[in-house]
């Protein structure tokens, strides 16, 4: 038999000791086998960088997906777990371009790509091994030799597949867009993307002028937040349909143009400016302007220059005039586009080069990064008589999510997957998943997807998966390739390698005999590459073409909230680009784990506690439950705070590892003492059905199993942990204590037996429902129980993680016990209320307690629990009574002020007045129909409080009362003075207890307890503990008699005590060891 806990457990070595189990037993791969040939249960691991560490937040998603998998894997189901691994991208290369010093793309051309990417190779799994340590740690069971990497030539020969079949269904074009960008990356990103990372900043705000050719002495004025972008303005643009006004300073005599809703802002006293002339924006269409700067004023003759109107322009912000700079703003882009300024295909002013400098066309600020020539161009402005006003400007801005530079929107030739084209068919399909919480769903991303824009799926760099596409020179003719063996076929190369110094060098001969076809410099979005693991994982359709179809879609993901706009979303494009179907059936999202004061967590600010620190300190078990148990699993956000993984340990581990402590040392007592072997027939228990608290635990558990199998089919893990961390506490601080004579064997061997096996068997099946969310406690204990077993022990039954949650039994559910139990146990609650209240404790005697309901069977339901009342409460006389007067109680309604505040506004005044004058009578009809119309308005019980009200009432009574809204309790506070006489041996057992405690006797240690009553006043104690010898030896079971009666024996301890309320006197204990 496994030895039972210590009574010093040390969490953290407890599981190292678990780990060791599992990999002797080599667990994780056993399940694997055990389960093979069962139902499919496919599950998708989104792929993190190995650039890094895990945080709280892999942490917290690493940990859904093991216990939802777990599950499935515990009910009946094969779960193929593999781990993945993004290396490719952006991560990947600034760490490599931040190490080298590399500034630009030309920089790394130089180097050689072959050189680039062999050191971006070299710390793709940098932290690889750290990863598996630290999610091994956490018990998460993964495979991690067969895992799947995005570096892996199959995987990327898979994505040249998935590409091909998009390029095939005309789903690919070439598009030259203005898109954001980032200069620290020199590359385009995503929409996606660069939603990913938002900050407040202070901008430059300037109001500039242009004067009109065909108005001397009149400007529009225009207001922007990127001066930057001034030297490429081509244009203005106004709203058609909005009135604007020519108005003349009175203090420079200057006169502008600008939209009339904009006036208060620019000038914040009327009289400081006259109204000339006022006109609908299509006024202003097609007249020309000055240019700032003269870099392309040979653009003029080609239309530049000249204003053009869209609706687009709003009234909440700068003049109503915008600037525009075509190769810098999308809409800039699309009005300069339709008005003729720029053509199709034709040139574009872009100044700015890869890095964000401007280009030598831009004489006075060649070579600045742009930003950086905000004030310079200000100042430039002013010298020039340009500049109306500057001032800074707070507002929310993107910035790289890996380089954390601004953005900048620049205008650059991408290659796009046609998003927009098929939006419904993604709304659709996310309608056919199903996600926990719904609202996510509904509302984020349908959302999102409702507004989908064409997906840039190329990206400027060098390590990543290269796109497929062969063209030749003046890009007349494309081939897209789709798979190695194409590529041979068509080159006459066979290559075992994907990657950019591979596959850059191969040329393929035109079929209309232009020449040779090039591969186009680009590299795929690694977002692409993760959206496409469910079909290159497998290397799919090259290989396990017949395993993928039978377990596509994936019956479930898991990631953070903040994937909705990426891997979520990109699963979902492709899948449905592809096969018109949802990658994935069921998605359960968390919210964000953020430090203790709210902020993101932040390695630079170490505001955060490193999670290994914390898993050696409390350990895995503790900081998985403190996660999954928190609102981080509805996808709200958690603030992580430590504390809470300690409240885990002493709040629901130590109690449950006491109730399982107490099972073993009682298990082991019966054998030592009575010489019974105690064993459990898992397929035939003989579970007691005379008692009522085992009839209730059982039940209890079989109604814990139904929800539990209800809500983890519906993947609601934010119900299902609570209920388990509230059974726990029902199991220990309800069953255990109110049964412990009976397991200690005080009540008879047969009795002791029963009560064994009930808790034997509530506790096996709790450690196999708790299994896949605290996989280290359930193992530990289950190593102890499974030898009471009478079922062989056997390879299949070496772990709790090899059985099945076990199904609810539900004919020993009885819905009767557990309602009466609730109510024992309400009444219980409000009476130690009281008892704290008046500072009384439950080791003093009280007369009575009362219980008033209007329910019969309420009633009924307390009275037939008497006994355990009475002994928990340590109260003589137990009276239940529907009679309120008798005890001068009476109901009374108060409103929700919160509620009905809300809802009434001003009218909720006279509704509380006619409240308040409500009688009995009409309380009592309120509740039974629970509605009720006062001023015209309807009220239901959820718009007020119902309350008993308790008068003190006959003479000689001394009643404290107490109610949860439901029934009311009334306890009498005056003892008789052989009540305080048996709360004094009350407290005298529980000191002999502790100095049991302190000694470190065991249970089963035989002794002898003496005591000499000591202080200036000891005849009261020394009446109090005579009279009460028999009960004091009685609880501790040990003979208790005075010093000069004690016989010889080895003294273990001695102490003088005080008792509790008792003054000027004291019993000095000796404890002798037989």
């Amino acid at each position: 038999m496994a030895a039972a806990a210590p009574e010093q457990f040390n969490f953290p070595s407890e599981e190292e000791k678990i780990l060791e189990l599992w990999k002797k037993l080599d667990a994780f791969n056993n399940c694997l086998k055990q389960s093979k040939g069962k139902p499919r249960y496919s599950f998708y691991d989104g792929p993190p960088f190995a650039t890094g560490l895990p945080h709280y937040g892999h942490i917290l998603a690493g940990t859904i997906k093991d216990i939802v998998t777990r599950y499935a894997h515990q009910t009946g189901h094969y779960v193929e777990r593999r781990f993945g691994w993004d290396c490719h991208g952006l991560p990947v290369e600034y760490e490599i371009d931040k190490t080298l010093g590399i500034k630009s793309p030309d920089e790394v051309l130089k180097m050689g790509i072959d050189k680039y990417n062999a050191e971006c190779r070299k710390i793709v799994m940098r932290y690889a091994g750290e990863w598996e340590m630290i999610v091994n740690r956490l018990g998460r069971w993964i495979d991690f030799k067969n895992d799947y990497k995005t570096l892996y030539p199959q995987f990327m020969e898979s994505i040249w597949w998935v590409f091909k079949q998009l390029f095939e269904k005309g789903l690919v074009y070439r598009g030259f867009k203005v898109m954001p960008y980032s200069t620290g990356c020199c590359t385009p990103l995503s929409n996606f993307e660069s939603n990913q990372n938002y900050k407040e900043v202070d901008d430059p705000a300037v109001i500039v002028t242009f004067p009109l050719d065909d108005e001397p002495g009149v400007s529009l004025v225009a207001w922007t937040t990127t001066p930057w972008t001034l030297p490429s303005n081509l244009a203005l643009c106004v709203h058609p349909d909005k009135n604007y006004v020519k108005v003349k300073e009175a203090k420079t005599g200057a006169t502008y143009i600008l939209m009339e809703a904009r006036l208060s802002d620019m000038y914040k006293d009327p009289a400081t400016y006259e109204v000339l002339d006022k006109f609908l924006g299509s006024a202003l269409f097609g007249r020309s302007y000055e240019p700032l700067f003269p870099y392309f004023k040979e653009h003029k003759e080609k239309g530049a220059f000249r204003v053009m109107t869209d609706t687009y322009v709003t009234e909440d912000s700068g003049t109503g005039v915008v600037h525009q700079a075509p190769a810098f703003g999308e809409d800039d882009y699309r009005v300069c586009l339709a008005n003729g300024v720029l053509q199709k295909g034709g040139e574009l002013v872009c100044p700015v080069d890869d890095t964000g400098c401007f280009t030598s066309a831009v004489t006075d600020f060649a070579g600045q990064y742009v930003k950086a020539a905000d004030p310079n161009i200000t100042k430039h402005l002013k010298a020039n008589g340009r500049l109306v006003s500057s001032s800074r400007y707070r507002h929310n801005y993107p910035f790289c999510w890996r380089s954390e530079t601004p953005l900048i929107y620049k205008a650059v030739p991408s290659w796009f997957i046609r998003v927009e084209h098929i939006v419904d068919k993604l709304l659709v399909n996310n309608k056919k998943c199903y996600w926990v919480p719904e609202f996510v769903q509904e509302k984020r991303f349908h959302n999102w997807l409702e507004n989908a824009r064409d997906w840039a799926v190329s990206r400027n760099r060098f390590w990543g998966t290269p796109m497929p596409i062969w063209a030749n020179e003046d890009h007349t003719e494309f081939v897209c390739i789709g798979s190695i063996d194409e590529l041979e076929r068509l080159s006459g190369v066979r290559v075992n390698d994907l990657h950019r110094e591979t596959v850059d060098s191969i040329t393929i001969p035109s079929s209309t005999g232009k020449g040779v076809l090039r591969r186009i410099a680009p590299v795929f979005d690694c977002w692409f590459e993760s959206g496409s693991m469910p079909y290159a994982q497998g290397h799919y359709p090259f290989e396990n073409k017949k395993a993928f179809e039978e377990s596509f879609p994936a019956d479930f993901i898991a990631e953070g909230v903040d994937q909705t706009r990426g891997w979520f979303y990109t699963l979902l494009v492709i899948s449905t680009a592809l096969f018109d179907e949802p990658p994935y059936k069921n998605l359960i999202v968390n919210g964000l784990v953020l430090a203790s004061d709210g902020k993101k967590m932040s390695k630079r600010l170490k505001n955060y506690p490193d999670p290994l620190k914390v898993v050696h300190a409390y350990g895995a078990d503790a900081l998985r439950l403190y996660l999954i148990n928190s609102p981080v699993v509805r996808a709200d956000t958690l603030r992580f705070k430590e504390d809470g993984v300690k409240d885990v340990v002493k709040e629901v581990f130590l109690p449950w590892l006491n109730a399982y402590r107490f099972l073993v040392q009682n298990v082991e007592r019966l054998k030592r003492e009575e010489g019974l072997s105690f064993s459990y027939n898992e397929e035939e228990p003989s579970l007691s059905k005379s008692n009522t608290m085992d009839c209730w635990i059982v039940s209890f558990t079989q109604s814990l199993l139904k929800f539990v199998h209800a809500e983890m089919a519906a993947y609601r893990l934010y119900t299902v942990i609570p209920r388990l961390v509230r059974y726990i506490g029902q199991l220990t601080n309800w069953y255990v204590r109110f049964n412990r004579k009976r397991i200690k064997g005080e009540t008879g061997s047969e009795d002791c037996v029963n009560s064994l096996t009930t808790l034997f068997s509530v506790l096996y099946s709790i450690v196999r429902i708790m299994a896949p969310f605290t996989p280290f406690l359930t193992e530990h204990m289950y190593q102890t129980l499974r030898s009471f077993l009478t079922t062989k022990a056997t390879d299949l039954n070496a772990s709790v993680h090899y059985l099945m949650v076990p199904q609810p039994n539900e004919s020993v559910i009885n819905v009767a016990v557990e309602r009466s139990i609730e109510r024992m146990q309400a009444v219980i609650e409000l009476v130690r209320v009281l008892r704290d209240r008046k500072t009384m404790p439950t080791k003093y005697p009280l007369p009575e307690v009362v219980v008033v309901h209007r329910d019969q069977q309420y009633l009924d339901d307390v009275q037939s629990l008497e006994t355990y009342i009475l002994e928990e409460l340590n109260v003589k006389t137990l009276t239940v009574s529907q009679d309120k007067q008798r005890y001068g109680v009476q109901l009374v309604v108060e409103p929700d002020h919160q509620v009905l505040g809300k809802r009434l506004k001003a009218a909720a005044k006279p509704v509380y007045d006619a409240l308040k004058k409500l009688s009995e009578e009409e309380i009592n009809a309120f509740v039974s129909s629970q509605k009720i119309v006062l001023c015209d308005k309807e009220l239901t019980l959820e718009d007020v409080k119902i309350k008993y009200s308790f008068k003190q009432q006959a003479e000689g009574q001394d009643f404290e009362a107490h109610s949860d809204n439901d029934v009311l309790v009334l306890l009498d506070t005056q003892p008789s003075q052989e009540m305080l006489d048996e709360g004094v041996a009350r407290a005298v057992v529980n000191l002999v207890q502790k100095l049991r405690k302190k000694a470190k006797l065991e249970p089963h240690n035989s002794v002898t307890v003496t005591y000499e009553v000591r202080g200036s006043e000891p005849s009261e104690l020394t009446r109090v503990v005579t009279s009460q010898t028999e009960y004091i030896a009685s609880s501790i079971k040990q003979p208790f008699v005075p010093h000069s009666d004690a016989s010889s024996g080895q003294l273990t301890i001695e102490e003088d005590c005080q008792v509790k309320g008792v003054k000027n006197a004291s019993l000095y204990f000796r404890i002798f060891s037989a």
